[in-house]
């Protein structure tokens, strides 16, 4: 085992898969000299060259559509978004074409590409760069989403993405790259369609992905102080939902909380209380609890910032309020 950081761990990936398929490369703005904006490049151009580690100009629709037709040909492309939030340029390459292309081909084409980069709400990065775009494509056929949340499941899962023969958004949250973990000498892939159980528990549920994950941890010895056992599941996939491991969990504490990140309004959350409702309706002794950030653009102001996600003590109250059926 040996302690990784997740950019380097997400750099050991990208490595990994490039000296093993040639038709592997990596294009986005400053990702070859400059090695990246979170340093998850560094240095690889120096060891694939300049056509592998592609600098584009700032033109996400230009070199989006470019990488779907690279990808129609035979490659496998892996754009890095500078941040997630400048995607929406290119959202009609992202859905219509990645998304929709091996479809509307009759199956004549694959689509294996990667879009990844960090998104998620910073320390004061204003509003436009605290974007979480995985509801703004969570309802385009075709797309896998996923997101990582440790160093660990970030190379296993970009391994597995890379590998893909379907397009994979593929989210890292900005204030995660620093995280350590410790990472096999071995090579290992996890596959994508699959949630992390974090904790085992038996009196609540609480579904949550990304940085969530850790807020959740850090709630956890508040609500044992109250004198609760919560199951914590890490989703991972965001689209499909893996609702087996979903299911099993709901059927043992029969009661669910869903932490997130994204906002409340036709986010994440919003579709998974759906398919719960829908699937295991009967399991539940009280309404699922969304716990969502709040319906405004991300304030800069760092006091303010805060106010607009989900905190600790936020978690561990709506644990206290669901168990007392106070909510």
């Amino acid at each position: 085992m040996a302690e990784t950081l997740m950019f380097n761990a997400l750099r050991e990936a990208t490595d990994e898969e490039m000296a093993r398929d040639n038709t592997v490369f990596v294009l986005g703005e400053d990702v070859g000299h400059y090695g990246g904006s979170y340093k998850v490049t560094k240095d690889l151009h120096k060891k694939y060259g300049d056509l592998r580690l592609l600098d584009t100009p700032i033109a996400e629709n230009s070199f989006c559509g470019m990488a779907v037709g690279a990808a129609m040909t035979g490659l496998r492309p892996i754009i890095e978004g500078m941040n997630m939030g400048f995607l929406l340029l290119a959202f009609n390459q992202i859905a219509n074409n990645a998304g929709m292309l091996r479809y509307t081909s009759g199956g004549n084409f694959k689509i294996p590409m990667v879009i990844r980069g960090p998104g998620g709400v910073g320390r004061q990065l204003g509003a436009e760069h605290s974007q979480r775009l995985e509801a703004y494509f969570h309802a385009v056929p075709g797309l896998k989403i996923v997101a990582c949340s440790t160093a660990y499941n970030a190379k296993g899962l970009l391994k597995a993405a890379i590998r893909d023969d379907n397009p994979v958004l593929f989210f890292e949250h900005v204030l995660l790259y620093n995280l350590k973990d410790d990472l096999p000498q071995d090579e290992y892939i996890l596959p994508l369609d699959k949630a992390e159980m974090v904790r085992e528990g038996k009196d609540v549920t609480i579904l949550t992905y990304s940085r969530m994950r850790h807020h959740c941890t850090q709630a956890l010895k508040a609500i044992e102080q109250q004198g609760y056992d919560p199951e914590i599941i890490d989703l991972i996939s965001l689209k499909p939902f893996d609702m087996e491991t979903i299911g099993e969990s709901v059927r043992k504490t029969h009661k669910v909380i869903i932490v997130e990140e994204c906002m409340k309004t036709g986010g994440i959350g919003a579709e998974l209380v759906a398919l719960i409702n829908e699937q295991l309706f009967d399991e539940l002794d009280a309404p699922v609890l969304r716990l969502s950030s709040q319906d405004i653009p991300t304030p800069y102001n760092g006091k303010l910032e805060s106010l607009t996600i989900v905190q600790p003590a936020q978690i561990a109250e709506a644990v206290q309020k669901m168990m007392e059926d106070r909510i």
